[in-house]
């Protein structure tokens, strides 16, 4: 919508820089007729300086004027467009989305309907605000994918089918309660899930290409998470589980994890092996440099040999 915007405007400023010298050249031209016009070219004559400049003089005063009133016709062309642009974007949201959205788009192709609707720029898909109550079809090359702020509930199987390049979904602060388990796992380059401020109960399961994985306030609890999920996601960076019902560290943690965010959830114990190794005292996990676990009722003092492996202590209640 943007881009339209700033075509419009565009090409009115080069038909402004275009028609200024054709009208008033037509101006001058039409000040003459066909007789006159060859006797007066005759009467200029160089060596009289006075006369070249009255000549020169009428060539040019009414040049700007026409260029200004030109200008002003442009002028108040671009500001009735761009009214037109808005008012049709504003009517589209508040129209056509919802048509567009529950009908599933199926009898459109190439995703043209949802970039309509949302802002798509290259392979990112923009829908953020737009009392969306589902995900809406999307066009088979997105790389990254925002839908933050509406009124989505579920996430079905088929909504990310086949989407071969999708490396980002960011879901925040939707309404979903329910993921289907096989949602995210045919996606063979996504790399970063956020789903944060909704109602989920129960992780998905997802490929082993996670870098980032943030489902922060949400209603996750004991059985929430499945056994060892994040073992075999050796690029996991950073993981997210903050404000939800957990009342364990989801382990074994790869290797590769940086980040680690569990606070205010219901963690009460920690074993000795959940961070290090205690088969190899030469064992350091040195990428493991953050781990929140404040606001849980657990007391890391109990358990000092946790953390020997870690650069640094993870941040809690010590007492």
């Amino acid at each position: 919508m943007r881009m339209l915007v700033r075509l419009v405007f565009g090409l009115l400023v080069l038909k402004a820089a275009a028609a200024g010298p054709r009208f008033s050249r037509q101006a001058d031209l039409d000040s003459y007729d066909g007789a006159n016009y060859d006797e007066d070219l005759d009467n200029i004559n160089l060596e009289n300086q006075d006369n070249y400049e009255d000549y020169e003089d009428e060539l040019t005063i009414d040049e700007p004027q026409v260029r200004k009133a030109e200008a002003y016709l442009d002028l108040h062309d671009i500001y009735f467009l761009v009214s037109v642009v808005l008012n049709l974007r504003k009517h589209l949201q508040e129209v056509v989305s919802p048509v567009l959205i529950k009908s599933g788009c199926s009898s459109f192709s190439s995703g043209m309907p949802t970039c309509l609707l949302c802002t798509c720029l290259g392979g990112s898909v923009y829908c953020d605000d737009l009392r969306l109550d589902s995900v809406p079809p999307l066009p088979k090359d997105t790389t990254h994918f925002y839908a933050r702020y509406n009124r989505i509930t579920k996430i079905n199987k088929s909504d990310f089918a086949s989407m071969n390049k999708l490396k980002r979904i960011d879901l925040t602060a939707n309404e979903i309660t329910s993921i289907d388990e096989k949602a995210f796992v045919g996606l063979p380059e996504l790399e970063e899930l956020v789903i944060r401020e909704n109602h989920v109960s129960q992780l998905p399961a997802l490929p082993e290409t996670m870098t980032l994985i943030d489902g922060s306030h949400n209603n996750i609890g004991t059985k929430g998470i499945h056994k060892e999920a994040f073992k075999d996601m050796t690029s996991l960076l950073y993981l997210y589980l903050t404000d939800n019902h957990i009342d364990y560290i989801p382990v074994p943690l790869p290797d590769s994890l940086r980040s680690l965010h569990l606070q205010r959830n219901n963690i009460q114990m920690m074993h000795e092996d959940t961070f290090c190794n205690l088969k190899d005292f030469n064992y350091i996990r040195n990428a493991l440099e953050d781990i929140r676990l404040d606001g849980n009722p657990i007391n890391l003092s109990r358990t000092p040999q946790a953390y020997v492996c870690l650069p640094r202590i993870p941040i809690g209640d010590l007492i």
